[in-house]
């Protein structure tokens, strides 16, 4: 088969015109998109004693070692959109880099992974709601109306525009951030002030290995992926951005930044507050246990807020940016037509943003309803971490291949698009591989079956609905442009 390699002449590129709001939203508000999406206080209250453990409190070095990587994939992702700014993002990327059936795998990862970490987030919504009022759902339907009211509500914010939605993203992490980052400063005086309680600060927790050497590099670095995976929400937006070429992409590399800040410092100036064996003991509720023994019963309450915030932003940028995914690729009709319609009123995928919206409210209900069913999501939100990885692997590669003609001719571009994002690449590489290791036998097929159905439905927009997408050239960067 021929090799059919352009450059990146507009007439080659077949980019599809904008049916979105052009220049609706800044680079700061595209930031806090990212940064939501990632959802910094849910995150710490996963991963904060596990982290703890398994790196023997050498956290702060593990994260900022995983965020080296997380920002030279961010990087990829920026040179990438000032070649294609668009909804598809890395659907489009990998397809026209490399191929259009490893792009539709792509995009279907991201769509798999963003709605897995959806659901990971609807699922606790109730709780974290009530728990502001220092309530507890006893019952299930309690939970059930609780996360249905607000994920319509999220639907409605999410469809009236992405104006309303970047400003009430906003409201909401400056309070989410400010409650986390001060009481990750009110927690580090008091380890530094030797508090009663607290675990005192010592050599190892500025080491790899941990304290003792007793921290397992690995396991980790397998937390941190985690724990930073999101911040590429930046780019799903990037057609109702102001310079969309150019800001969604810097975004992107600084939400990554500040998110490695953040969570470096959460982690250190939180995990040393109580001793180990009680992190340990209340992990499922760290945060608010933490808050408990530093402010009592209204810093419970303060730190409840906190978390909800975070999920409730968490989750509506789900539907924000799984909606324009869907609307990326329905544009090429790799999924149904109708589902890249745009309201003519609001210009946002109105179509796309209700599907996804009632896929949230039935998995919230079955999920909440049937024991078993929970049992198996539970199982596709533990291998959430290996999907992020995946595609971001498959975007730096796209990187390099994309712009390969460039890396072969320019030092500096030899660097930052083809040794650094192949490294990190490789990096990721080895976290799936080590994620793949440690998996029980459930998550490996939980995965199998997640590229199995990314295949079926690749099949259906091949030969069913004849998308046109699986016959584009490959595209690469001129030497200079």
């Amino acid at each position: 088969m021929t090799d059919r390699l352009v450059a990146a002449a507009p007439e080659a590129t077949q980019v599809l015109p904008a049916r979105l709001e052009p220049d609706a939203i800044g680079a700061a508000q595209d930031t806090i998109i990212g940064m939501a999406n990632s959802a910094p206080t849910v995150a710490i209250g996963l991963s904060l004693a596990g982290l703890a453990a398994a790196a023997a409190y050498g956290s702060g070095p593990v994260i900022i070692l995983c965020g080296i990587p997380m920002l030279v994939i961010a990087n990829a992702y920026r040179r990438l959109n000032l070649w294609s700014a668009n909804c598809g993002a890395s659907f489009e990327w990998v397809g026209r880099a490399i191929d259009p059936y490893l792009g539709f795998i792509t995009g279907w990862l991201m769509i798999a992974a963003s709605l897995i970490a959806a659901v990971a987030g609807v699922v606790v919504l109730a709780p974290s709601v009530l728990a502001i009022f220092g309530d507890s759902a006893l019952s299930t339907w309690p939970n059930i109306l609780i996360s249905t009211a607000v994920i319509v509500i999220l639907l409605v914010i999410a469809v009236a525009g992405i104006r309303l939605t970047a400003r009430t993203q906003v409201a909401m992490g400056v309070i989410e951030y400010v409650i986390l980052i001060g009481f990750s400063a009110w927690g580090l005086v008091a380890v530094l002030s030797h508090h009663h309680g607290t675990f005192p600060i010592s050599r190892g927790w500025f080491s790899l290995s941990g304290i003792g050497g007793q921290g397992s590099l690995a396991s980790g670095l397998l937390i941190a992926v985690f724990m930073l995976a999101g911040w590429d929400a930046t780019v799903y937006v990037n057609e109702e951005v102001k310079h969309r070429r150019h800001n969604p992409g810097r975004a992107a590399v600084i939400a990554v930044a500040l998110l490695i800040v953040i969570y470096t410092f959460s982690q250190v100036g939180l995990q040393g507050v109580v001793s180990p064996a009680k992190l340990q003991a209340n992990s499922s509720s760290v945060l608010v246990y933490i808050a408990q023994a530093l402010g009592g019963g209204t810093g419970a309450k303060v730190m409840a807020l906190a978390l909800a915030l975070s999920v409730i932003a968490s989750t509506g940028v789900s539907i924000v940016i799984l909606a324009r995914m869907i609307y990326g690729m329905a544009s090429h009709r790799v999924l149904p037509s109708i589902l890249g319609n745009v309201s003519p009123r609001f210009a946002t995928p109105a179509v796309a943003s209700v599907v996804v919206g009632v896929i949230l409210v039935a998995v919230t209900w079955v999920y909440l309803l049937s024991g078993s069913i929970a049992n198996a999501f539970t199982q596709l939100i533990d291998v959430t971490g290996v999907l992020y990885a995946s595609f971001y692997i498959l975007t730096a590669l796209s990187a390099i291949v994309y712009y390969r003609r460039r890396i072969f001719g320019n030092a500096w571009d030899a660097v930052l698009v083809g040794i650094l994002p192949l490294a990190a690449a490789g990096f990721l590489v080895w976290i799936v591989a080590k994620s793949w290791q440690n998996a029980p036998a459930s998550q490996r097929w939980s995965l199998f079956g997640i590229v199995c159905a990314g295949v079926i439905l690749m099949l259906v927009a091949r030969y069913v609905l004849r998308s046109p997408f699986f016959r584009i050239p490959r595209e690469s960067a001129p030497r200079e442009q």
